[in-house]
């Protein structure tokens, strides 16, 4: 590890293979030690994880109807014929019989074809009647029936393609077909602008809570995670990504949702009382802090038990500083800010600040600011113009 790191990230990857929740916690890992893993391509892709230079290209087999046939073909065309040029030289180089509509479909929606600079929505709306092209072509050849307004050498060698006039699909569509072809984002992660969100509103990290029994033990990878125990408290930010709803004995609704954050999911349980207070959350692409206790049994994942659920709201980078003379103050001054400064509530976090002694206190997130100009001249008519600082 200490000498060959790339490579060894990838003998790790190749390794779980078939596990997306480890498969994404090693490219994350990756990402911390400035390991860059690349998305699949379609010219240097092989069906394994690989290693080129100081970064790791995505094995292809790790993508949802790829079969290993598909690629063993795939890569025999691309190594006898060359690199791919564009979608129609692929298409004309690989062999349909190996190749179907199924699995380019799925290249597609990975991002394997991203390198031909050409919009993932294009190519969905073409591919299928490019192949379909194709392969007529070459039965009518097969047969010796020659198609009069093609050339008879190249056939579909020269035909270029006419992509529709749409737009790219928005980054969300893109992660989300990522994540149903591989199990995990690869071009980005929902939860990007959400990082030190998640830092200031959360005290555990998913992977503190499942790292150790759903990953390899005893990996120096895991050596500074720890182990939480039964019953233990914790603060955990993610995005929902499945959400099962069921009903009691009691007839009450209740739900077990799975929450995943950059780094790990596990699966957290929402009794009837706490659901009916929440459930409006309760929905897939909901983005959460949960505060819950950890349930561990023997021969199970460990689980939360979900006791408070609230929307993570973004927070900015900027921090307001309100400088006051001292802490005898401080009950005062959070007074004024309850009382003239209720509209003006957002997501930059504020501190007081007092002279004597110079100490720094975080004020409580439901009294957080905008940014507005309006709150700024507010703050500044309420405890003067020099005392405001916004950084």
């Amino acid at each position: 590890m200490c000498y060959y790191p790339t490579e060894f990230i990838a003998a790790m990857l190749n390794s779980v293979k078939g596990s997306n929740e480890k498969i994404a916690f090693y490219t994350r890992y990756a990402e911390q030690i400035s390991i860059q893993v690349l998305p699949p391509s379609i010219n240097e892709s092989y069906a394994g994880f690989t290693v080129k230079g100081d970064t790791i290209r995505f094995g292809l087999t790790a993508i949802k109807n790829v079969g290993v046939n598909v690629i063993d073909s795939i890569v025999k065309n691309r190594e006898e014929k060359g690199d791919f040029t564009g979608f129609m030289d692929f298409c004309n180089k690989i062999d349909t019989s190996c190749v179907n509509k199924r699995a380019v479909e799925s290249l597609i929606k990975a991002g394997a074809f991203d390198d031909f600079k050409i919009h993932r929505s294009q190519l969905l709306a073409i591919y299928e009647k490019v192949l379909d092209g194709v392969n007529n072509d070459r039965k009518r050849n097969i047969s010796g029936q020659i198609n009069l307004f093609l050339d008879f050498e190249n056939d579909y060698n020269n035909f270029e393609i006419e992509y529709p006039n749409i737009k790219e699909f928005k980054k969300k569509h893109l992660l989300a077909m990522e994540k149903e072809m591989t199990g995990i984002y690869l071009s980005g992660h929902p939860l990007d602008e959400y990082e030190e969100t998640l830092k200031i509103q959360t005290n555990t990290r998913i992977s503190d809570i499942v790292v150790e029994e759903s990953l390899e033990e005893g990996n120096d990878l895991l050596s500074e995670s720890f182990k939480l125990q039964d019953g233990d408290r914790v603060i955990i930010g993610g995005i929902i990504s499945t959400v099962t709803k069921k009903v009691t004995k009691n007839n009450s609704m209740m739900a077990f949702i799975n929450l995943e954050d950059l780094y790990a999911s596990v699966e957290v349980i929402v009794f009837p009382k706490t659901f009916e207070k929440y459930k409006s959350l309760m929905e897939e692409d909901e983005i959460v802090v949960i505060k819950g206790r950890v349930s561990i049994r023997e021969e199970e994942q460990p689980k939360i038990l979900c006791e408070d659920i609230k929307p993570l709201l973004k927070i900015n980078s900027e921090k307001i500083y309100i400088l006051i003379e001292n802490e005898a103050i401080m009950k005062d001054a959070l007074k004024k800010l309850k009382q003239n400064l209720a509209v003006y509530r957002g997501n930059t976090p504020v501190y007081l600040c007092t002279k004597e002694p110079r100490k720094m206190y975080a004020v409580d997130k439901g009294l957080w600011l905008s940014e507005e100009t309006d709150t700024m001249q507010v703050l500044r008519s309420v405890f003067g113009e020099s005392n405001i600082k916004i950084q």
